[in-house]
């Protein structure tokens, strides 16, 4: 593998992740909370693992211009641009809403939970649909 198949390797953690937030989300609406610990545990690990990729690869790639000319350009920015924001967002959302289910605040982990899963969940399927316009639909020349 070199550091060029890792753009794929985020998308598909990005992807997995996706499926873990709505898998851990779907366990603990069942009340499978045991289940539900596992998948954001397995979502987080996807996540700090798509970083390391991610930034592996930006430190020796650099940025990939979007070339693609008309109505796409502004719709590839604005989702990069709030993929981007929210990216930033999530790190400490994530890092409090998991701090406050190990300390076992589960009226103030909820209450947070709430507003960190559609965003995380946000920040994933972007994550995929800048990849898909970036490299595949419009692939830089």
């Amino acid at each position: 593998m070199s550091v060029h198949d890792l753009p794929t390797v985020n998308a598909i953690l990005n992807s997995l992740c996706t499926v873990l937030l709505l898998t851990g989300f779907g366990f603990i609406r069942a009340r499978r909370i045991v289940a539900h610990r596992r998948c954001m545990w397995a979502a987080l690990t996807t996540s700090v693992l798509f970083l390391v990729s991610y930034l592996t690869y930006h430190a020796q790639v650099g940025s990939i211009r979007f070339t693609a000319p008309g109505w796409i350009r502004p719709v590839y920015f604005t989702i990069l641009l709030s993929h981007t924001i929210l990216a930033v967002a999530i790190v400490p959302m994530v890092l409090l809403t998991l701090r406050r289910a190990l300390r076992e605040q589960f009226d103030r982990h909820r209450k947070l939970a709430r507003w960190t899963l559609p965003v995380w969940l946000y920040v994933s399927v972007t994550g995929v649909v800048i990849y898909v316009l970036l490299y595949h639909a419009f692939p830089p020349a």
